[in-house]
């Protein structure tokens, strides 16, 4: 147990990733630069998935290369398939994820495969990134409900975590994907989990639909847990879910593990300064309540 947390910052990936309008290539750029000047240490840049299936991050090649990539800092992209581990290794990635889900009917309509199929999928991308140095992190969704299917079982969470870690993954990121757990749940699901699958190996993925998402943090903290993504303004959220409200917002997340007297590394200002930036391009308030509740009196209205 150490006082010591990292955040996997997620917002220029899974925070604009279901954005309608199309966010510029630069702004993505400067989102990404800007993170890295407030001290996180993992910030997710973006996914090479196919256009086709989303749109908004087709500028995946051009955001990676023009981005001012900081020593100390790693930057993993989402990766589907072998097609998008060639996209991503030809712009200089050095890190990537892979994903799939606990709940056979989201995979099913996420990704057309079932859970194993998946797994069986991104198994020759694993393969290469091992031979090529290449560090792999993984998602597993609907970790504490499915919006197709309802209640998860923890064995099948279990299973794909423990398949995920067992593959080459060197951590396993654990996504409450439509926001409806709660902190007991998030609790007995990390310790199912941890008990196949090391505590440090393990990073927590908590959306808010339901206002639990730093609760859930908490509760999991209390378990051991010292890894935890977020989003900066509470951008993103799964577009299956019905009133999904977006990532936990990092800014809060800081504030919370600042005020418990746990050292995550970052300027809890800036974050808060780029959360407010973001928010504006996007044409609304920060959707995180350090942003607005430390906002100055002459911030920038957002831009329509």
């Amino acid at each position: 147990m150490n006082d010591q947390v990292r955040i996997v910052e997620v917002s220029p990936r899974d925070g604009l990733q279901n954005e309608k309008a199309i966010v510029p290539a630069a702004v993505k750029v400067e989102l990404i630069d800007r993170l890295g000047r407030t001290g996180l240490r993992t910030i997710e840049a973006t996914s090479f998935v196919s256009p086709k299936w989303v749109p908004q991050l087709a500028d995946a090649a051009e955001v990676f290369a023009a981005i001012d990539r900081r020593p100390g800092i790693a930057y993993p992209v989402l990766v589907p398939n072998e097609t998008g581990y060639d996209r991503a290794r030809a712009v200089g990635v050095e890190e990537i994820a892979v994903f799939t889900a606990a709940s056979e009917a989201f995979n099913r309509k996420n990704i057309n495969a079932g859970i194993d199929e998946s797994l069986q999928r991104f198994a020759p991308v694993l393969e290469r990134a091992r031979v090529d140095g290449v560090r792999v992190r993984g998602y597993v969704s609907t970790v504490l409900g499915c919006p197709y299917q309802g209640e998860v079982a923890l064995a099948d969470v279990v299973r794909v975590a423990r398949a995920l870690h067992g593959m080459g993954c060197y951590e396993v990121s654990l996504g409450d994907t439509i926001g409806v757990g709660t902190p007991a749940k998030a609790a007995a699901m990390l310790r199912a989990v941890a008990a196949e699958v090391p505590m440090p190996a393990l990073a927590l993925h908590f959306h808010d639909t339901y206002g639990q998402a730093l609760a859930n943090v908490l509760a999991c903290l209390d378990e051991g847990a010292r890894v935890v993504d977020a989003a900066v303004a509470g951008t993103g959220g799964c577009p299956y879910a019905r009133g999904a409200s977006g990532n936990v917002a990092t800014e809060d997340v800081v504030y919370m593990l600042h005020g418990m007297g746990m050292d995550t590394g970052i300027d809890l200002d800036a974050l808060a300064d780029t959360g407010r930036w973001l928010a504006a391009r996007l044409g609304r308030q920060t959707g995180s309540r350090v942003g607005r509740a430390t906002a100055p009196a002459d911030a920038d209205p957002p831009v329509s």
